[in-house]
């Protein structure tokens, strides 16, 4: 049932109660802004409403349905799994085989340790950064998301200085990081060169997915991988978002630069909640030498090995990347078709496997650019998608899985038309 007009009488219901024990009636701050729908149960790409409404889904959880939502081969292997037993609090052979899957899959690292989110292993992966090299301070870039923990959540304040992003969040947490523009690789050599000697890692997204999906531009990569080996700086890429989601290699293989360290989830897993941190032995050993420290009850359960190894197992088995990127690049032309038709300055970006939506006509390289664009009516626009059964981000970006097929190309290209029409 298109929920274009469809009355959500359930749906307000739990939102009253959600709120009456829930701040704000959402369990993560990212959802304040996100469609008020109460879900009831999602399969492959098509999610449904506690009121009987169904949405072609591009939201995908923010990311970790990649395979679509429930997938089978996952469930089984969860479930058969879990059956033996859930937290060991110590070792189990699927640790071992869900490890190899991942460096296998990857093809650059040696090693790999488990984590729960990706914000916790972006903390693990600085830590390391600066055990290994004695130094302190970490070069980020402008947009770049890498988790909400005080030493990491930014936001541009006055005269364009990043700073704290949260009441409560103390800008002294964010003194030991350094924000630049990305994708100007002078900027990134100037700031070593003055200040080498006390930058431990680099730090960014290798495509710029969560704000814009702006891609590197050519020869940038390749430039700051030379940089940090010339200064003895560790490489990490946060690929939380874009690892096995630009093939099993993520963007490091895609654009062909090894980083020393990277940060994997979302997609690794088929939704179930799980992170990595990845990377040559040399650093990674010190965890186990038990030098740095990287703890959680939770790293490594039965569950996450088995999500792992099993979603692994099917992006190897049967690869969906040519099928992802048929359907994205048909999306893609499809809203630009319908947009020109009803004279909207629609701006689109990106990739078939994850593109950005947004109106103006801004070139956009960086998060400056980026501002350009008409971000506050788009989010506006996603929320008329949504009414009308497209469930997407407010801020822009699209993701396309595994399991969208043309059945779900034409519906939503239908939805969007009728929002569009509206719109205008």
């Amino acid at each position: 049932m298109d929920p274009g007009s469809h009355r959500h009488e359930r749906s307000e219901k739990l939102g009253r109660r959600a709120a009456a024990r829930t701040p704000g009636g959402v369990h993560s701050n990212v959802r304040l802004a996100g469609p008020r729908v109460y879900f009831s149960h999602a399969k492959g790409a098509r999610v449904f409403g506690v009121d009987g409404e169904d949405y072609v889904d591009y939201l995908l959880g923010q990311g970790p349905a990649f395979l679509g939502h429930a997938p089978d081969a996952v469930l089984d292997a969860v479930d058969q799994a879990s059956r033996r037993g859930l937290v060991f609090g110590g070792q189990h052979e699927l640790e071992i085989e869900a490890s190899e899957a991942v460096c296998e899959a990857l093809g650059w690292p040696d090693m790999v340790r488990f984590g729960v989110s990706g914000t916790e292993s972006v903390q693990a992966a600085l830590r390391l950064a600066r055990a290994a090299t004695g130094r302190t301070r970490v070069i980020r870039f402008e947009g770049h998301y890498h988790g909400w923990l005080d030493n990491v959540l930014t936001q541009p304040g006055e005269n364009g200085v990043w700073g704290a992003a949260s009441a409560g969040q103390l800008d002294s947490h964010l003194e030991d990081f350094i924000v630049l523009p990305w994708n100007d690789a002078d900027a990134v050599a100037t700031a070593l060169e003055r200040k080498g000697d006390q930058i431990a890692a680099v730090l960014m997204e290798p495509v710029m997915v969560n704000a814009g999906v702006i891609e590197p531009l050519p020869g940038y990569l390749e430039r700051i991988r030379e940089l940090c080996t010339a200064r003895g700086v560790v490489l990490i890429f946060d690929e939380v978002i874009s690892g096995f989601r630009f093939g099993l290699s993520g963007a490091a293989g895609w654009f062909g630069v090894t980083p020393d360290l990277a940060t994997y989830g979302k997609a690794m897993a088929g939704g179930w909640p799980v992170s990595a941190l990845a990377g040559r032995a040399e650093l990674m050993e010190r965890f186990g030498t038990g030098e740095v420290n990287h703890s959680g009850t939770f790293n490594g359960s039965v569950m996450a090995m088995a999500a792992t190894k099993a979603t692994l197992e099917c992006l190897r088995k049967d690869p969906p990347y040519d099928s992802i990127e048929e359907h994205g690049t048909a999306l893609i032309e499809g809203i630009k078709e319908i947009a020109t038709a009803h004279g909207l300055p629609l701006h689109v970006q990106g990739f078939p496997v994850a593109f950005h939506v947004s109106f103006g006509e801004a070139e956009v390289t960086d998060y400056r650019s980026l501002q350009q664009l008409d971000l506050m009516s788009y989010a506006r626009f996603a929320q008329a998608l949504v009414e009308h059964g497209v469930l997407v981000a407010a801020r822009g970006v699209w993701y396309v899985s595994a399991s969208h097929g043309r059945e779900e190309l034409s519906l939503a290209l239908g939805r969007i038309s009728r929002a569009m029409s509206e719109w205008v």
